[in-house]
């Protein structure tokens, strides 16, 4: 079975930058997608950034050249950069695994991301 692990969570500044880290245990079958989701209190689960086969990326226009989502496929994990951070992004914040038919997925537990003004 896949698990997904998520962690770098915290406290941060406005303004300031984080990095969240998703390790997956098990073997994920090509092709797949690795996405970053978060969820506000009071507010839908929302996709933050996409990193599909190859190096083809999506990102919500709300982080849209403030975060950036990579792939090291060698370690088996992905990262979500936040820079510049805002208020509103203060969420928890799913790692995601799914084949590109989205025949099967998988999510990870959350990792809270709190934004201090």
């Amino acid at each position: 079975q896949v698990h997904l692990v998520e962690s770098g969570g915290g406290l941060v500044q406005a303004g300031g930058s984080l990095t969240l880290s998703c390790e997956v245990s098990g073997i994920l079958t090509d092709p797949n997608v690795m996405s970053w989701y978060r969820q506000a209190p009071g507010k839908e689960r929302e996709l933050v950034a996409a990193a599909f086969t190859g190096r083809v990326t999506k990102y919500a226009d709300s982080v849209e050249g403030r975060f950036t989502i990579s792939r090291d496929i060698a370690a088996n994990a992905v990262y979500l950069q936040m820079n510049a951070v805002l208020d509103e992004d203060t969420a928890v914040y799913y790692c995601n695994a799914r084949s590109l038919d989205a025949s099967w997925a998988y999510w990870g537990q959350g990792t809270r991301v709190t934004v201090s003004s």
